[in-house]
């Protein structure tokens, strides 16, 4: 094979990962919707947190930035995903601070206001004070250590599950499109040789091998508990 037709090759592989990648993190953000139906329906967040789509917010914004050719150029699929998470965790903020009560909304506007500052002094100085490629590699550890961060969510459900022994609050199809997502964008970290993409997906991906290995052992045994009842009655 020529060159051309290796990089060619080369080429359509990270860019079928990295749309994988937007495709796959697309159904988790979607995810949410029947939540913020429900807050909708009801005209109340009753006990729902806005935390963690805050939280969200601003690690899409740090990401997308990271994405943009002018800090990184060539992985344009990391702007596009954290783009549309950035809307999507937007959207949802603003129909929580809609329908919480006066201190929720202060709090959260005080929050977002936070999220927003802190972005722009990220921009100011990554722009400021930061030339190629040092630009990239001050963004790039800050994006990681958003992405790691964010892995205390799957961790809190791993651990929710040991010791509930059960799979209630790990949905199977979500669980499984975190792991897709991980590994999509861990090939295209790899094949685009950045560590800044690989790396925080790589642990994404072990951790969504964790929660499918647990929801499997935890269905399964649920599954026989629910049985042996009914088989004992006839026995």
């Amino acid at each position: 094979m020529s060159e051309g037709g290796l990089f060619s090759t080369y080429s359509l592989c990270s860019d079928a990962a990295g749309f994988a990648g937007n495709l796959f993190a697309f159904v988790l953000f979607v995810s949410p919707i029947p939540t913020f139906r429900r807050i909708v329906r009801s005209k109340s967040t009753e006990q729902f947190s806005c935390s963690p789509y805050i939280y969200g917010l601003l690690n899409c914004l740090i990401c997308l930035w990271y994405g943009l050719p002018i800090v990184s150029s060539g992985i344009i699929f990391v702007a596009t995903v954290n783009s549309v998470g950035a809307v999507f965790q937007l959207v949802y903020i603003i129909i929580f601070v809609i329908y919480a009560d006066k201190d929720k909304k202060l709090k959260m506007l005080g929050l977002v206001l936070a999220v927003f500052s802190v972005f722009a002094v990220i921009v100011f100085v990554s722009i400021r004070v930061f030339e190629p490629p040092n630009r990239q590699l001050f963004v790039g550890y800050l994006s990681v250590f958003s992405l790691i961060s964010m892995f205390a969510s799957p961790l809190f459900i791993i651990n929710l599950v040991i010791k509930t022994k059960s799979v209630e609050y790990m949905p199977f199809y979500l669980s499984l499109a975190t792991l897709l997502m991980s590994i999509s964008f861990f090939a295209y970290g790899m094949l685009k040789k950045d560590p800044f993409i690989s790396v925080p997906n790589g642990i994404g991906a072990i951790l969504g091998i964790i929660q499918l290995v647990l929801y499997f052992n935890y269905s399964r045994s649920s599954a026989e508990a629910s049985r042996r009842p009914l088989l004992e009655s006839y026995a």
